[in-house]
């Protein structure tokens, strides 16, 4: 779905957050425009956009490339546009609103969000890079399409990753250290009794990444967060596949995770760690 995050409470690890519906000042949109004209028709095409000829609509919304409008057009807000957009399609992506297999204009989405083509692309390569979508050549960014087996495999890689540092940290890290993530774990469960699979994505990540803080590892906070992200993924066949009764089952076991490394009671805590990464996939 940065970048626009915020600190969580307590923890110092970046809580992303999603904003939408303020104005972008003409100035930026202006510079936007003539960077796009100086890139030229050839530059917009390696970069898999039709630039010359496509008329977005004005109420368009997350548009396939010649599909119909899906929602009204709302604007990006704050300074980093480019920012905002990769977190805004971070968000899309994750709730099955860029549907696997299919292809995205950045001339149609810069429309969406009242800006031009130009951070569009820039947040789309950014997504490319990540292995979210792939270059259409005078076309767009088409979603990766995805099947179970890779879900079980960022399960498995994660699970590889994580949990020998979790358990690790529950013998050395203080029990009040433990307490302070308790928000954020709560957090989760507010998440999750939302349904909103988007939004539990980001609070369940926020989550595992102040856990992993605690080990001072920067690199490796950063490698989980991104297997984190690409689990996230819609499947082919369907954006959601986890419904609300598994979300609020993911995130209880947050919670019962941090009573148990509070008390100190290590076996539990280890049979935890393991079963939540076991449901992962």
């Amino acid at each position: 779905m940065k970048q626009g995050t915020q600190a969580s409470a307590g923890t110092g690890v970046p809580d992303p957050r999603m904003s939408r519906g303020a104005w972008v000042p003409p100035q930026q949109r202006a510079a936007d425009v003539d960077r796009d004209r100086s890139l030229g028709d050839g530059a917009g095409a390696v970069r898999g956009e039709h630039t010359h000829s496509e008329t977005p609509s004005p109420t368009l919304g997350f548009a396939r490339a010649g599909g119909p409008p899906s929602r009204p057009r709302a604007v990006v807000q704050r300074s980093s546009v480019r920012g905002q957009i990769l977190d805004a399609l971070r968000t899309a992506l994750v709730g099955g609103e860029l549907t696997p297999g299919e292809v995205y204009s950045a001339p149609a989405l810069g429309e969406r969000f009242g800006v031009s083509a130009t951070p569009v692309r820039e947040a789309m390569q950014q997504l490319a890079a990540e292995g979210a979508v792939e270059v259409v050549p005078n076309r767009g960014f088409r979603v990766i399409e995805r099947g179970a087996r890779e879900l079980a495999e960022l399960a498995e890689i994660r699970a590889l990753i994580e949990v020998p540092v979790m358990l690790r940290l529950a013998r050395t890290v203080p029990a009040a250290r433990w307490a302070d993530l308790r928000p954020l774990a709560e957090g989760t469960v507010r998440a999750a009794s939302s349904g909103c699979r988007a939004t539990y994505a980001e609070s369940d990540r926020a989550f595992h990444c102040a856990l992993l803080s605690l080990s001072g590892n920067e690199q490796l906070v950063h490698i989980a967060e991104d297997l984190h992200r690409r689990a996230q993924w819609p499947l082919v066949g369907g954006p959601v596949t986890r419904g609300r009764a598994d979300l609020a089952a993911d995130a209880a076991e947050h919670l019962a995770l941090l009573e148990a490394l509070v008390a100190g009671e290590w076996d539990v805590a280890q049979s935890l760690v393991r079963e939540h990464f076991a449901g992962a996939a």
